[in-house]
């Protein structure tokens, strides 16, 4: 099921269990498909260009979530939590630390990077390798840590 079916279906179900925050966050994902279908110029919308989108709108409610508690706006932090959960279930598993950590040495190792020069060149495989599985913050301080 693509991520547009996925999220009508979500909709209908929250719709039908009243659920305001959770239909409030899945209308903003289906905006943003529609945003992204009409703004790229092609109907079509990969799995790829899907699992981008949802990382941006989780990672927006997150920066804005954090923005929030340090001004001590807990009010206006914990929907945006809330939401960036709801969100987050259209991304597949997310690895654990210890997981990326072993892709990474691994790259490293077929790349044969020795210092922090190499650092783009291991960051842009990771990023490929890990689309969608690890936040581009986790893979960028193990990057980091492995490099120096």
């Amino acid at each position: 099921m693509s991520l547009e079916q996925e999220v009508m279906t979500q909709m209908k179900a929250a719709m039908k269990a009243k659920d305001a925050a959770a239909l409030e966050a899945l209308r903003a994902v289906k905006s943003a498909i529609l945003l992204e279908k009409t703004n790229g110029g092609n109907a079509e919308f990969s799995e790829d260009d899907g699992i981008k989108l949802v990382q941006k709108l989780v990672k927006q409610r997150k920066d804005s979530a954090q923005i929030y508690r340090e001004q001590n706006r807990v009010d206006l932090a914990e929907p945006e939590e809330k939401q960036a959960e709801i969100i987050a279930q259209f991304l597949p598993e997310q690895l654990s630390e210890e997981e990326v950590a072993k892709v990474i040495e691994e790259l490293i190792a077929t790349a044969g990077a020795t210092s922090m020069k190499d650092m783009g060149k291991i960051m842009g495989m990771a990023t490929k390798t890990l689309a969608g599985k690890a936040d581009g913050k986790t893979i960028s301080s193990l990057v980091k840590q492995k490099l120096s």
